[in-house]
């Protein structure tokens, strides 16, 4: 007897360290449930796997888009067939850089998301680099017309941003500031008003190529004795 009872001690206390664990690998969710919540607590997050995770190693791998959006107009539009009518959605926005790179597409398509894809390509194939002073603000006044949509901006210095409509949306996504854009047009169409801008935007994109043409004919390449003069860069 003497000799069986350390025995039957020692097989009492593996027991004992053995069983929490065959609990918590057997309890199936019971378990991975507390390890979440003491997860929790220490400020980790834990998979059904046991292993660690972390959201902030997830926003870190976000990368920032090339371009930024913003939607002008979101319409439902309808096509009559023979059996009823079908619903598309036609999407118009604009995309730019902040830096000089904007543009204008639109798309359709039977669903919103795919709408916006089409709209993001046309818009980049359609994108313009517009040529800005050293102030992020244009040289000289500007004025175009596009459809129903006419759009005059002239240089405001030190006044900011003063623009509406579609018309501030362009200006704001291609890095322009300090100027003053005016809507002489009593249309309402957002989609004509950001297409006026962008024509009006592209005559500094044609002048800035004149210049560099007159240079090449002059047997210089270097354009900077010219920007100088007309605060181009």
């Amino acid at each position: 007897m003497t000799d069986e009872t350390p025995i039957i001690k020692e097989s009492a206390e593996e027991l004992a360290a053995v069983a929490p664990k065959k609990e918590a690998v057997s309890s199936g969710g019971g378990g991975v449930r507390k390890r979440l919540v003491f997860g929790r607590e220490r400020g980790e997050m834990r998979d059904r796997g046991g292993r660690r995770s972390s959201r902030r190693s997830v926003a870190r791998e976000r990368v920032r888009p090339e371009f930024d959006h913003k939607t002008l107009t979101v319409r439902r539009v309808a096509r009559v067939v023979a059996g009823g009518r079908r619903f598309n959605f036609s999407v118009a926005l604009v995309i730019g850089n902040r830096n000089g790179s904007v543009g204008v597409g639109t798309g359709k398509a039977g669903d919103t998301a795919l709408a916006l894809d089409k709209a993001t390509r046309d818009a980049k194939k359609k994108m313009i680099r517009v040529w800005r002073t050293k102030h992020n603000s244009i040289p000289h006044e500007l004025a175009a017309k596009y459809s129903s949509a006419r759009v005059i901006i002239f240089p405001a210095p030190r006044k900011g941003l003063i623009a509406g409509s579609a018309v501030r949306t362009v200006l704001e996504l291609c890095g322009i500031t300090d100027v003053n854009a005016k809507i002489l047009s009593a249309s309402k169409n957002k989609l004509n008003m950001a297409r006026a801008a962008i024509e009006a935007l592209s005559q500094l994109k044609q002048a800035n190529a004149r210049i560099t043409d007159t240079n090449i004919r002059m047997g210089t390449n270097d354009t900077n004795s010219t920007n100088k003069t007309t605060g181009i860069h």
